[in-house]
């Protein structure tokens, strides 16, 4: 129809125009609050990191069916090789991926039976492939809901299967993404990742050593063999750019028994 009026709040040029950037903000904003509401969504146990890892099988089988197509004695070409080490690394990493599904079950199921203080703690994940899904796959298998809060990223897929179609959300600004992660999260997980990891990381840890937020929120650096050689957080200290309690806003765990349990006392004591 020619010279269709619309009403301003039905002008979708208008909307997905420059001008209409804050409005399309405070729909991100407000939004998912709303829904999470009407899930009785409290608390959340948040997990980061890498998109890469994928079952342990799964990559397994990968590294192993391209070895069995190269040919013994044949020279490799650059692009063969490349791909043989990405396996390689692949694999290397994807045992965090059982490991993150099995401690969001375990906090998922003390969640859900716990009579503790805290109650209404739903795992959450950034909702992509990788410890996302891991996260999101161990809670379902515990029979609990779990929330994943995706991105729009041109190279990677939309929200993992596992996520819960109602608490499954997909954000197209950064910073409100950023904000739901930590809004309701009473403990954080991290997982070996890689930049968008640490920069949630380092965001988290920025906002708690200022006390930007208003509550006691412990993070977990799961993994030594990756942290431990990735980071050396004493040469922070050593060069005046924290203060040596600032050491002591994370701990570093090995395994799903000894993450879930120092959760548990340390939300005991929140």
């Amino acid at each position: 129809m020619e010279n269709e009026i619309y009403k301003a709040y039905n002008n979708k040029d208008f909307l997905n125009g420059k001008a209409a950037r804050p409005i399309r903000v405070l729909c991100e904003l407000i939004e998912p609050e709303e829904r999470l509401k009407e899930n009785n969504i409290e608390n959340t146990i948040v997990f980061f990191g890498s998109a890469r890892p994928k079952p342990q099988e799964v990559a397994d089988r990968e590294l192993s069916d391209f070895e069995s197509k190269l040919v013994s004695g044949k020279t490799v070409a650059v692009e063969e090789s490349d791909q043989y080490c990405r396996l390689k690394r692949i694999q290397k990493l994807s045992k965090y991926y059982g490991e993150a599904v099995k401690l969001a079950n375990k906090v998922s199921t003390w969640s859900r039976d716990s009579n503790a203080g805290v109650r209404n703690c739903f795992v959450c994940s950034g909702g992509g492939p990788g410890i996302m899904e891991a996260a999101n796959r161990g809670a379902k298998e515990a029979g609990s809901k779990s929330i994943a809060l995706g991105i729009s990223l041109p190279f990677e897929q939309g929200v993992n299967q596992y996520a819960d179609p109602e608490l499954s959300f997909e954000f197209h600004y950064f910073f409100i993404r950023k904000f739901y992660f930590l809004y309701h999260a009473k403990a954080v997980f991290v997982f070996p990742g890689g930049f968008g990891t640490m920069d949630e990381l380092f965001e988290t840890l920025t906002l708690i050593q200022t006390n930007k937020l208003k509550k006691k929120v412990p993070i977990y650096l799961y993994g030594k063999e990756f942290w431990e050689g990735l980071i050396n957080f004493e040469k922070f200290v050593e060069w005046g750019v924290i203060s040596p309690d600032d050491i002591n806003l994370f701990k570093l765990v090995d395994s799903v028994d000894e993450a879930h349990s120092l959760m548990i006392n340390d939300l005991g004591k929140a």
